[in-house]
């Protein structure tokens, strides 16, 4: 997401531990590459950076195994967390994989309770895979413990009953809405996403693609271009209309469908000039 957001334009920060090893130097580098601030990332030698192994087969469907016993990401401490970094972010994103254990899960909600206060919107991404947790209860009661605090929320479409107890893609934009988050994005895919916000709900359809080659990083990339739209906007979450949005989801949707065209996720997401491109290729009307 932040990688996706950094190459359209916007200025990134992130704020993290990783180990003190080869991955940790290669996250470093990579994201100081792609022009991200790293002044938020911590290199810590007592524990190894967490690794996410995946595995696509030829129908380009994703299996994952993680190397996270324990990882650095999980031992990050509230008081390491860059200040300076939170207290100048306008929009501060935050993800699941933050919850599932101590003390990272505290330093999680120090700094969305510090950034919201500071007046950064809070944007929450849902990214549930059952290995990372103690069992399925677990994740619902930490996952869903977030909600009150995102201004923004982004969850797949087969994370929908985890979240609300709703499979209907509506029913659990409703149900997050009334929880108090201000704009809801359901992805859905190829077929788009569904978004729901104080003007209601509706459905954007997503782009035709010529060949599915990689679809690691198509959720990040869609969110990324979706949060640079917000960011660009310069209005707050609950000043933009139904139609806003839908241009958002759409410009989210031209992001995801270049990157899935090419592998490699980060080498794949686009630049400004190709989503503007993408844009224009195709009519649409959301529904």
């Amino acid at each position: 997401m932040t990688m996706a957001a950094g190459k359209l334009g916007a200025h990134t920060a992130f704020i993290g531990k990783a180990g003190k090893d080869m991955h940790g130097e290669f996250l470093r580098s990579t994201l100081q590459k792609e022009h991200v601030d790293t002044s938020g990332l911590i290199l810590d030698d007592q524990y190894f950076t967490t690794l996410a192994f995946v595995e696509v087969n030829e129908a380009s469907e994703r299996a994952f195994s993680f190397a996270r016993k324990p990882g650095a990401d999980t031992k990050i401490r509230k008081e390491e967390v860059e200040i300076d970094v939170l207290d100048n972010t306008n929009i501060f994103h935050v993800g699941s994989l933050s919850l599932t254990d101590q003390p990272a899960r505290d330093t999680t909600f120090y700094a969305v309770k510090r950034a919201k206060n500071n007046g950064s919107v809070i944007s929450y991404d849902l990214n549930y895979w059952a290995s990372l947790w103690k069992d399925e209860e677990t994740a619902k009661q930490h996952m869903r413990s977030l909600i009150p605090y995102a201004d923004l929320m982004k969850i797949s479409e087969e994370e929908t009953e985890l979240l609300t107890d709703c499979r209907d893609v509506q029913k659990a934009a409703e149900a997050l809405y009334q929880q108090g988050v201000k704009i809801v994005v359901i992805t859905l895919g190829d077929k788009g996403a569904y978004l729901y916000g104080k003007g209601g709900g509706c459905l954007v359809p997503g782009f035709a693609v010529t060949r599915v080659a990689d679809t690691n990083g198509a959720g990040d990339s869609f969110w990324g271009g979706f949060l640079y739209k917000i960011s660009t906007s310069e209005k707050r979450p609950d000043e933009l209309t139904k139609e806003e949005l839908a241009q958002y989801a759409r410009f989210g949707n031209a992001v995801a469908s270049l990157c899935v065209e090419k592998k490699g996720a980060i080498p794949a997401m686009p630049k400004l000039s190709q989503v503007e491109e993408r844009l224009e290729s195709e009519a649409w009307e959301y529904v």
